[in-house]
């Protein structure tokens, strides 16, 4: 067997430590290397340890997890999976460089749901590149200008003329944001699946929709699309594009089995546009493990549609992106910082 998976556990409750531990080391694949109670313990033990992927709480006494991963990773760069309840605080820990987050159980889910899904998280973390994060003080990356309009679209401005399909996973949380800053607020209707615990996606819309320029908000079944508008799906519904008689597009969230995986899925809202679009169309596929998308972008660019897959040296994993572009199914590669400038590149000529 390849070498074990080895995890520091960082939690200053007892029993979530407990539940962690146990739980992670019924996987063959993964050795717990030690536990830390807080984040000097953790600072200390990371030295020794050398753990291949760190999970940790947001919400610890003392230094936070936010404040310990600002810390800890511009000096030790490691995958961090973060182990939360429903907090709004884990996207600031995923703004600092956390990989990847689980919910905690909370009466939402069970135990063994959690454990699960933590197992997965730290397996896909393992694989994951970190982006180191600008020590303090270091100068910020110059923002890309962001133009006031997309202007006239293949030569019409019709609000139904184009529709936008994003999907990512892990490290997608911070690179769909990437994307969507350096977009204007009249993009074209725009549908993002992003896989996320239950509970979190409708926190992730307001944050997109407070840090851009467009009106976000996570996905109700039957919203219609329309330009200036992005649309997050909902955790555990499958979201795909319908077409009304009239010609309108509208969301469908509802429950349904997990497709290549997930719930939601990519491939679910692509192949749904593949079949059901009408209009032009754009497919961009960002950092995520697996290959969830990559048929369905495969689908919609035989149907004719403009593909953007996010280029390896910029991804977090190159799994999602990488097999969509073995396929055939990506049309450009772009780093996440340029992936705003071929869409709206693309949509300005049209295709």
């Amino acid at each position: 067997m390849a070498n074990k998976i080895r995890v520091l556990v960082v939690d200053d409750s007892i029993i979530a430590r407990k539940i962690i531990m146990e739980g992670l080391r019924r996987d063959p694949r993964i050795e717990v290397a030690g536990y830390a109670i807080n984040a000097a313990d953790a600072e200390n033990k990371l030295r020794s340890l050398n753990p291949d992927v760190m999970t940790c709480d947001v919400q610890m006494p003392g230094m936070t997890g936010i404040e310990f991963l600002k810390k800890i990773l511009p000096q030790h760069p490691l995958p961090v999976v973060l182990a939360s309840s429903l907090n709004l605080r884990v996207f600031d820990a995923l703004h600092a460089g956390a990989v990847g987050f689980v919910r905690k159980p909370d009466g939402v889910q069970s135990r063994d749901e959690f454990v699960r899904s933590l197992t997965e998280a730290v397996i896909e973390a393992s694989h994951a590149k970190v982006r180191r994060p600008a020590p303090v003080g270091a100068a910020a990356a110059p923002e890309l200008p962001v133009p006031a309009t997309v202007g006239p679209i293949g030569g019409s401005t019709g609000a139904q003329q184009y529709i936008i399909g994003l999907g990512a996973s892990t490290g997608g949380t911070e690179a769909t944001l990437e994307v969507m800053k350096r977009l204007p607020a009249d993009i074209p209707a725009m549908v993002i699946v992003q896989h996320m615990p239950p509970g979190f996606t409708k926190m992730y819309a307001e944050r997109l929709d407070r840090l851009c320029r467009m009106e976000v908000r996570e996905a109700v079944n039957g919203d219609k699309l329309h330009r200036g508008l992005a649309l997050v799906a909902p955790a555990d519904l499958q979201c795909r594009i319908n077409r009304s008689p009239a010609g309108e597009y509208y969301v469908s969230c509802t429950p349904g089995d997990k497709v290549s995986g997930h719930r939601p899925s990519v491939d679910a809202l692509f192949l749904s546009m593949a079949e059901n679009v009408r209009c032009k169309m754009t497919g961009i596929i960002l950092t995520g493990m697996g290959a969830d998308g990559a048929e369905g972008l495969l689908r919609m660019r035989q149907k004719g549609a403009y593909t953007i897959g996010q280029d390896k040296e910029s991804c977090v994993v190159y799994g999602m992106p990488g097999v969509a572009y073995e396929k055939g199914a990506v049309c450009e590669q772009a780093s996440i910082e340029r992936v705003a400038s071929v869409l709206l590149r693309s949509l300005q000529a049209g295709k």
